[in-house]
């Protein structure tokens, strides 16, 4: 059980650092919904995840080789292409918070991969967490009018097996040796990015002409919900045990919410509080059961990553050492 100790401490930091991915995620309804042009999601998808992706590899100039060719292209397809390809076609077939129940069992697909590929048992607050989180979840969003289709269920069910397969082999094959967590991400950025551009192309066709609107959103989605987001969810995968960091994916519904209530003057039910509280219990409880893992030691040498990555990574606290030497 995590404590007051250094560890519990430390991974009480990298559950809340790795929580901030799931909460900008949050947000990308209101974006999209505000800032974007309507009925595009693969586009949005698409910028979301390619430019963010080439970005850091130019930054980077780290490649993938050998077996992590095929690695990376896995993950990427995984975590970003197939998941928000398969996301879209349930999009048009599933009311939202019908969605977003059958989206909420990850954790417990989670469960059973982590078993079988990484030998890691299940405990019985861990399956009481997941009936809490997806309770929660259920008091947030679902509607007396949610409907069944049977192709958006199962479009469902594979996006969110497609996460969770990506989560468990992320946290299988770690990270290579040398490898920064900046060209980690733009590796699977990128992957997940080329598969969503032609269907983008083919689906929805060329896009418009963008407004100012368009671009911020476009924007925000590329560095913050992609760049940014990703980085500390993949940060997060290799600290965190797997189920773990699968229930933080409660904490996406929980932000839209409440940006629906701050920003669209949408109501806020005695239903939705509660499924509030559900759904940090959940995430609570999943922290407390969790025992603290010896951390893998990082290769010798001044830092991860390539020399580049490692500039760009301490530059700004080279500017304040050098800031306060001239103070």
């Amino acid at each position: 059980m995590t404590g007051t100790g250094p560890a519990g401490r430390a991974q009480a930091a990298d559950v809340a650092t790795a929580a901030l991915a799931p909460a900008v995620w949050g947000s990308t309804y209101l974006v999209t919904t505000e800032w974007l042009p309507p009925g595009r999601p693969l586009l949005a998808a698409t910028v979301r995840a390619l430019p963010a992706g080439l970005a850091l590899l130019a930054i980077t100039r780290c490649l993938p080789r050998g077996a992590w060719i095929g690695r990376a292209l896995t993950l990427g397809v995984l975590n970003i292409g197939a998941f928000f390809t398969l996301l879209f076609v349930a999009a048009y077939r599933l009311p939202g918070g019908l969605a977003a129940i059958i989206g909420s069992i990850q954790p417990m697909i989670v469960i059973v991969l982590a078993f079988l590929l990484l030998r890691e048992r299940a405990r019985l607050s861990d399956c009481l967490a997941c009936v809490l989180g997806t309770a929660g979840v259920a008091l947030l969003v679902l509607s007396a009018q949610a409907r069944l289709d049977l192709v958006g269920v199962i479009a469902e069910l594979a996006a969110t097996s497609s996460m969770a397969a990506g989560i468990v082999l992320g946290k299988r094959w770690g990270r290579p040796e040398g490898v920064g967590l900046l060209a980690f991400t733009g590796w699977q950025l990128t992957a997940g990015g080329l598969l969503l551009l032609p269907l983008a192309l083919a689906v929805e066709g060329l896009p418009p002409r963008p407004t100012g609107e368009n671009l911020l959103g476009f924007g925000y989605l590329a560095v913050i919900g992609a760049l940014v987001s990703y980085a500390l969810w993949f940060r997060g995968i290799e600290r965190l045990p797997a189920f773990t960091v699968s229930l933080l994916g409660f904490v996406s519904p929980v932000v839209a919410t409440a940006l629906g209530y701050v920003v669209l003057d949408q109501s806020l039910t005695l239903a939705q509080i509660c499924g509030v509280v559900l759904v940090f219990g959940a995430i609570r409880l999943a922290q407390r059961s969790a025992v603290p893992r010896a951390r893998a030691p990082r290769p010798a040498g001044p830092g991860p990553g390539t020399d580049r990555e490692r500039a760009f990574l301490t530059w700004p606290r080279q500017r304040q050492v050098r800031e306060r030497s001239v103070q």
